[in-house]
């Protein structure tokens, strides 16, 4: 029987949200660790069926995979302790300095991710180059069917006004080129992690981002 995610890991989220607070915490954490348990026996069998299609996952400790729930507050004003979300990273290589996978799961704004996050600046330098060079390979991946159907745009977030230095104002990647992410969201309804078909459903829509992650990754093989 495939494992889904439970309605149980979706209240404790909730509740979460409304008890941010280390006293409701530690008197509920019976829920945070059946929600954990619940999440990590999804992530066994989404990686297992996203090894299909991406052998490096099957490499994947779906335990180490999952992000802390517990906040850094040193540096936020927002000083809750807990994250309201289970968030975990399958492949995107440590300090994102490669294309991989991520999955998040909070009630109403629920996503996957694919892609590089937040690069350090000679990742970024390679990825850049690498598009500038091959801006046609890198269009035909974006303006695939499936791809653009689920993907439409990448993301913006942080992009410079000016082409960055070292490349030509009138290249023809010039608009890829500012970006300082490269990411592809997909929105997930409350229903669709709910799915007891979600390890498939998701897995599919995680293919689909496979030829953009080779595609960033092939300046570092």
């Amino acid at each position: 029987m495939s494992t889904s995610i439970s309605s149980k890991t979706f209240d404790f989220l909730k509740k979460l949200n409304k008890n941010n607070n280390r006293e409701w915490f530690n008197e509920n954490k019976n829920l945070y660790t059946e929600s954990q348990e619940n999440v990590i026996a999804f992530l066994d069998e989404l990686i297992k069926e996203m090894s299909e299609f991406d052998e490096e996952l099957a490499k994947i400790d779906s335990k180490k995979s999952l992000f802390r729930i517990y906040r850094d507050t040193r540096f936020s004003k927002d000083k809750s302790p807990y994250k309201t979300n289970f968030g975990a990273s399958l492949g995107m290589g440590k300090g994102n300095q490669k294309g991989g996978y991520y999955l998040h799961i909070e009630p109403g704004k629920s996503f996957l991710a694919g892609g590089i996050y937040m690069p350090e600046s000679s990742v970024l330098k390679e990825v850049r180059k690498e598009i500038s060079l091959y801006g046609d390979e890198f269009l035909k991946i974006l303006n695939n069917k499936d791809f653009k159907k689920h993907f439409p745009e990448l993301d913006q977030e942080d992009k410079l006004k000016k082409v960055p230095q070292g490349f030509e104002k009138e290249d023809s990647m010039a608009e890829y080129l500012k970006l300082k992410n490269f990411i592809v969201v997909y929105s997930l309804k409350d229903e669709e992690i709910l799915d007891k078909n979600a390890v498939k459903n998701m897995s599919k829509i995680f293919k689909f981002m496979k030829p953009f992650n080779d595609f960033l990754n092939t300046p570092f093989h």
